[in-house]
């Protein structure tokens, strides 16, 4: 079980680093062309505010599960015997690292597209 856990950990990561360090061309039309080139300048709002309420809905459903996830857990705190308090104390060590990584991600990713808007305007 573990050795399957790995393998499937080191592809997901491999996947998220190939799709990170990939760089999509989208030049299906003259006007791109001749932007590049230095004839003119391209309007990229379209694709930040895309970007931008991604990030949005990533993080309002990260907010909702971290929040259900909580109450469950609190709740369970609350009613459990002292042998289940400790068992709870375990779990919740792995969702508060969870939950700091979900929001510090939107954050940067927020903090990226907000740099972008601004070298582009």
């Amino acid at each position: 079980m573990k050795k399957s856990v790995k393998i499937l950990s080191i592809v997901i990561l491999s996947i998220i680093l190939l799709a990170t360090f990939t760089v999509p061309v989208f030049a299906t039309d003259a006007s791109v062309v001749d932007t590049l080139m230095g004839g003119g300048s391209a309007d990229t709002s379209g694709i930040q505010n895309v970007g931008a309420n991604i990030i949005g809905i990533i993080t309002t459903i990260g907010i909702i599960v971290a929040v259900g996830v909580l109450l469950v857990l609190g709740i369970k705190y609350m009613m459990g015997s002292a042998a289940e308090k400790a068992e709870y104390k375990k779990t919740m060590i792995p969702y508060l690292i969870g939950a700091v990584i979900i929001f510090g991600a939107s954050a940067i990713a927020k903090a990226v597209i907000s740099m972008s808007q601004s070298i582009t305007a």
